[in-house]
């Protein structure tokens, strides 16, 4: 059996407690602090008849390995991994809407393109094993439930998986700085996997070759591009925006 995991924060923590309540095996909060969101997350926690454990706020960082834990901190059961790729792929009804990262190894970065991706609806989000971050505590933080909810496939060859994808018949669209053509002129109705790159590298030169093809997100201001996880959420908003128009 794997061993526990660590949340932290009320979002990482209430949605686990939330959507698992079984798989919390004890939670620790900081006694001192008694304004109405602790008093109603541990009324929750009460409810759902998880071991609650006081602890002051330095031994809840300890633990967690961060002092923004908000006095909130969860020893937890690891979830069942996610069934592969091509099993989620194959599950899907209606057009699938992937989300690509290439070389984004801040946690903070993750967390948030996370949330986004979970808030759009994106099926997945695909990173490559290697110069990527994976999930811990602080992203489940920053991604405030969302690392629970959106499947993350870490996979070994990104190129090679983007062309699995394109053998599905899912349009592989990156981004760039470069390109005449923006996300507002492509058709995102149609199965799709937005590919986005780390902020200042861009995406690998092999990842933007394999793309089918390249947009831009128009900057009207001084600075040249947008933080990834801005960037997912105008592209994946865009997407979602094409396919609820009636």
């Amino acid at each position: 059996m794997s061993s526990p995991k660590v949340l932290f924060g009320f979002h990482a923590v209430g949605v686990r407690l939330k959507t698992k309540p079984k798989s919390v095996i004890e939670i620790y909060y900081e006694p001192t602090r008694r304004d109405a969101r602790m008093r109603q997350f541990l009324e929750k926690a009460t409810e759902a008849g998880v071991r609650l454990i006081e602890g002051d706020s330095d031994r809840i960082a300890k633990l967690c390995g961060s002092h923004g834990h908000q006095g909130v901190a969860a020893r937890v059961e690891p979830l069942p991994q996610q069934n592969s790729l091509d099993d989620l792929l194959d599950s899907i009804s209606g057009p699938p809407l992937l989300l690509v990262l290439d070389g984004v190894t801040d946690p903070h970065n993750l967390g948030a393109c996370l949330r986004v991706a979970d808030g759009a609806g994106a099926h997945a989000v695909i990173a490559p094993k290697d110069h990527a971050a994976g999930i811990n505590a602080t992203v489940a933080k920053v991604a405030s439930g969302a690392a629970e909810t959106v499947p993350y496939f870490m996979v070994t060859n990104l190129a090679r998986t983007l062309g699995e994808l394109k053998e599905r018949n899912i349009w592989c669209i990156g981004t760039s700085d470069d390109t005449p053509k923006t996300i507002y002129q492509v058709d995102l109705k149609v199965p799709v996997a937005l590919v986005l790159g780390a902020e200042g590298d861009g995406m690998r030169q092999l990842t933007r070759r394999t793309c089918d093809e390249l947009v831009g997100i128009p900057m009207q201001g001084a600075v040249s591009s947008l933080n990834v996880s801005v960037a997912s959420g105008v592209c994946l908003y865009e997407a979602l925006r094409q396919r609820t128009v009636v």
